[in-house]
C-alpha cells in the first residue's frame, strides 16, 4: 500500500486556487497581489484563451506533483519475518559407503540410506524457521558444506547435492563433532545444538569420539544421535535368501553416550516412519522461535512524481519560449 510520510503537506494543494480567489483592494494598488503573467498566461497572447486554460492545467499539475512528491510517498510492502538470534542448530551427515545400503522404504519404494535422509531431513530443515542452521558432511574426513545461515533453502539445497563417496568410505564421527564445536564457538550467546547422523562407528579421523566429547560438553553443545539402519534385510546369494542385519557395525552404545552426557536425546531410525516420528519429536524438544519479529519494508516514491514535476515545467518553459518568439516574429511582420 502506499502512504505518506508528511501527509499534511497536502493541505497545500488548494493554496494557489486561495491566492487566485484572493481580492486585491481597489486603493491599495501597491500592497494588492498581483498574480505573474507566467501563471495567467497572458504572455503568450491575450486573444488566445485556449492557451491560458492549458498553461494554467500545466500549471496546476505541476504544483500538484511538486506537493506530492514533498509529502513523500513511500511503499509499504507486505511485513517481513526478522531471524531472531536464538538457536543455532548444525546438522552433521554421514555420507560414508554404507549409506549406500538399501534398506528403507520410502513412498512405496526401497531407497538407500542416503537418499531417505535427503527427503526427510529436508523437510525437518524447512521447517526450522528462525533457527541458523549449518551443514557438516563427514566420510574419511569432516568439513563444512554450508555455513551457519538463515537460508534453509541453501542448506537443504546442499544437502540435496550431496553424494556417496564424496568424503571417502571411511566414518570420522570424533571429527564431524570437533569441527562442529569449533564453529560453535564465534556465538557465545545462543542454545548451540547438534545433530549427528550416522549408520555406523567411528573408523577414521583425527580425533576420536571420546575426545570430541569433551569439547563439547565443555562448550555447552548439546548433542542429538540419530543411528539410521533398519534391523533387517534379505540379502540374495548363490545359496539363496538369507535375512542379514545391515546395521551390524552401527555403534550404538557411543552415540548413546555422547547423547546423554550432553544433556541430548539418542535415536535409532530403522526406517522412514521412524525417522519422520525422530524429527517430529526434535520439533518439541527444540522448539522454533516462535517471538518472531517484522518488519515492513519502505520503499521512497517521491522521486516519480518530483520527475514528472520537473519534465512538465520544462516543457512548459520550452512552450512559453516558443510562443514569444512566434509573437515576437508577428510584431515584425506587421
Amino acid at each position: 500500500m502506499i502512504e505518506f510520510a508528511w501527509p499534511y503537506l497536502l493541505a497545500l494543494l488548494p493554496l494557489p486556487l486561495l491566492v487566485y480567489l484572493l481580492p486585491a483592494k481597489k486603493n491599495a494598488s501597491a500592497a494588492a497581489l498581483r498574480v505573474p503573467a507566467i501563471v495567467t498566461g497572458n504572455d503568450l497572447s491575450n486573444n488566445a484563451p485556449n492557451k491560458s486554460k492549458l498553461s494554467l492545467v500545466l500549471l496546476t499539475l505541476i504544483w500538484i506533483l511538486v506537493v506530492i512528491a514533498a509529502s513523500r510517498p513511500q511503499w509499504l510492502g507486505e511485513a517481513v519475518d526478522i531471524p531472531t538470534e536464538g538457536r543455532e542448530m548444525m546438522i552433521a551427515v554421514d555420507l560414508s559407503g554404507s549409506m549406500q545400503v538399501e534398506d528403507m522404504e520410502l513412498n512405496g519404494g526401497t531407497v538407500n540410506r542416503l537418499q531417505m535422509l535427503k527427503v526427510l531431513l529436508g523437510e525437518f530443515i524447512e521447517r526450522r524457521v528462525g533457527d541458523r542452521l549449518g551443514l557438516i558432511l563427514f566420510g574419511d574426513d569432516a568439513y563444512m558444506q554450508t555455513p551457519m545461515t538463515f537460508d534453509r533453502k541453501t542448506v537443504a539445497q546442499m544437502l540435496d547435492e550431496t553424494v556417496l563417496g564424496l568424503v571417502g568410505k571411511k566414518t570420522a564421527i570424533g571429527d564431524a563433532i570437533a569441527l562442529a564445536v569449533k564453529r560453535f564457538e564465534s556465538k557465545k550467546e545462543s542454545n548451540r545444538v547438534l545433530l549427528l547422523l550416522t549408520d555406523g562407528q567411528n573408523t577414521a579421523g583425527k580425533i576420536t569420539p571420546e575426545q570430541a566429547l569433551e569439547l563439547a560438553v565443555a562448550k555447552g553443545i548439546t548433542i542429538y544421535t540419530i543411528g539410521i539402519g533398519a534391523d533387517e534385510m534379505l540379502q540374495r546369494s548363490l545359496f539363496g535368501v538369507r535375512r542379514v542385519n545391515p546395521s551390524s557395525e552401527l555403534d550404538e552404545e557411543t552415540l548413546i553416550k555422547i547423547a546423554d552426557q550432553t544433556g541430548g536425546q539418542y535415536f535409532r531410525a530403522r526406517d522412514s516412519q521412524s525417522m519422520t516420528q525422530i524429527y517430529e519429536l526434535l520439533d518439541k524438544l527444540e522448539p522454533v522461535e516462535q517471538d518472531q519479529q517484522q518488519m515492513r519494508p519502505l520503499k521512497a516514491l517521491f522521486y516519480y512524481p518530483m520527475t514528472a514535476a520537473l519534465a512538465l515545467a520544462f516543457a512548459y518553459l520550452l512552450w512559453l519560449n516558443l510562443g514569444t518568439r512566434l509573437l515576437d516574429r508577428r510584431g515584425a511582420m506587421s
